[in-house]
C-alpha cells in the first residue's frame, strides 16, 4: 500500500516556506503484534508545529528528514490488537501522511459523533485548551474583564465564548478590521482590538477602561506587553502560546517584566493541555452544554488535501485562518 508522507527537507532558520518540506512516497508498514495501521482522516494544524522545529519543547525536536508529526483523527484499517477493531475511529500522535502504524496503546478510541471534525475543534485540542487554561488558571468570575489574543484563532475564539457564557466582559485582540468585526459579530465578543492598526496599548486601554482581570495569551511579544499594561491588581495571565515568536530568528519578549508582575501582584502561569486530562470529562460536559445551548459557535477552517499541509501551516502562522485549522487527508467514515 502506497503511503504519501511530507518530510522536513530543511529546518527553517527564520520564516517557514514551502521548500522546507518535501512530499515523498513509500510502502505503508504493516502492523506487527499489538499494533494497528491507521488511515489519517483529519490532521490538526497548530502554531506549536512550528515551535517543534526550533528544538525540544514539551516533545522531542523535529529534525531534517523526519516526517512532520501531528495530532490526528484516524480510522483503523488493519489491527493486530484485541483492543481496537477495523473501522474504529481513534485519536493518535500521527504524521503528515496517508497512513501510520503504531502500538494500539498509543491510539485513543473516540465516540461516534455526527461531525468528525468537532473532535479536533470544540471537543478536541482547541476546545480543551481554551477550557482548561481559562477555568483552571484564569478562574474568571462573572463581571470580570477577560482579554484574549488571537481571538479569531482556534483557541482564542472558544476562550472568549466560554468567558461570555460565564458572565464576563470579553475583549479580543486580532489582526485586521475584518477579523475584528467577525469576532464581535459572529463570536459575540464585547470588543475586539486590531493589533495591526498601530497604537495597540492605547487601543487596548480604551477598550478596557476598567482594566482587565484575566488575560489569555496566545501570542507573546509586544501583544503580551500591551496586555500586561492594562491588567488590574491580582490579575491572572494564562500563557498558552507565543505564535508571534515561532516563525522568526529574532524573538522578542515583553519589556515590562518582571516589574509589572511585582507592582500589580500578577499571577502568570503557562500550561499544556495534557496537564489537565484528569478534568476532561468535566470539560467536555461543559462544552457540549454551551454548544447545544448556542452559547458557543463552532468555527472550523478545513484545508483539503495532504499536499496542502505545508501551506496550511504557513498560512496559520501568518494569521489567515478563522477558527480551528485542520487538513483533511481522507474522507470521513460517515
Amino acid at each position: 500500500m502506497k503511503n504519501r508522507q511530507i518530510v522536513i527537507a530543511e529546518l527553517p532558520g527564520d520564516t517557514l516556506r514551502p521548500e522546507h518540506f518535501r512530499l515523498t512516497e513509500a510502502e505503508a508498514p504493516a502492523p506487527g503484534e499489538g499494533e494497528v495501521q491507521l488511515r489519517v482522516i483529519l490532521m490538526s494544524i497548530d502554531a506549536a508545529n512550528r515551535s517543534w522545529m526550533r528544538g525540544a519543547t514539551y516533545r522531542a525536536a523535529v529534525k531534517t528528514g523526519d516526517t512532520m508529526p501531528t495530532y490526528a483523527i484516524c480510522e483503523v484499517v488493519q489491527s493486530k490488537s484485541d483492543t481496537l477493531a477495523v473501522g474504529d475511529i481513534v485519536a493518535a500522535e500521527a504524521t503528515w501522511s496517508d497512513y501510520v502504524t503504531l502500538p494500539a496503546s498509543k491510539a485513543q478510541k473516540l465516540p461516534k459523533v455526527p461531525q468528525l471534525s468537532h473532535l479536533l475543534s470544540v471537543y478536541g485540542v482547541a476546545g480543551k485548551t481554551a477550557y482548561h487554561g481559562l477555568i483552571s488558571i484564569g478562574r474568571p468570575v462573572a463581571g470580570e474583564i477577560v482579554v484574549v489574543s488571537a481571538a479569531a484563532g482556534s483557541v482564542g475564539g472558544y476562550v472568549g465564548q466560554i468567558a461570555k457564557a460565564l458572565g464576563c466582559r470579553v475583549v479580543g485582540i486580532a489582526g485586521g478590521p475584518e477579523k475584528c468585526r467577525w469576532v464581535e459579530e459572529e463570536l459575540g465578543f464585547d470588543a475586539c482590538v486590531d493589533y495591526r492598526a498601530g497604537g495597540l496599548s492605547r487601543a487596548l486601554a480604551a477598550a478596557c477602561p476598567d482594566g482587565a482581570d484575566v488575560y489569555f495569551d496566545n501570542v507573546g511579544g509586544k501583544v503580551l506587553e500591551s496586555a500586561l499594561n492594562v491588567m488590574n491588581e491580582r490579575g491572572r495571565v494564562i500563557c498558552c502560546g507565543a505564535v508571534s515568536q515561532y516563525d522568526t530568528d529574532a524573538p522578542s519578549g515583553p519589556r515590562n517584566l518582571p516589574g509589572l508582575i511585582v507592582v500589580k501582584r500578577l499571577r502568570m502561569e503557562g500550561f499544556i493541555v495534557m496537564d489537565h486530562a484528569r478534568d476532561d470529562d468535566t470539560c467536555l460536559r461543559a462544552l457540549r452544554h454551551w454548544v447545544e445551548s448556542g452559547q458557543i459557535k463552532v468555527t472550523e477552517d478545513i484545508v483539503e488535501g495532504l499536499e496542502n499541509a505545508p501551506q496550511a501551516l504557513i498560512g496559520l502562522l501568518a494569521g489567515d485562518n478563522r477558527g480551528k485549522r485542520m487538513v483533511r487527508v481522507a474522507a470521513d467514515q460517515n
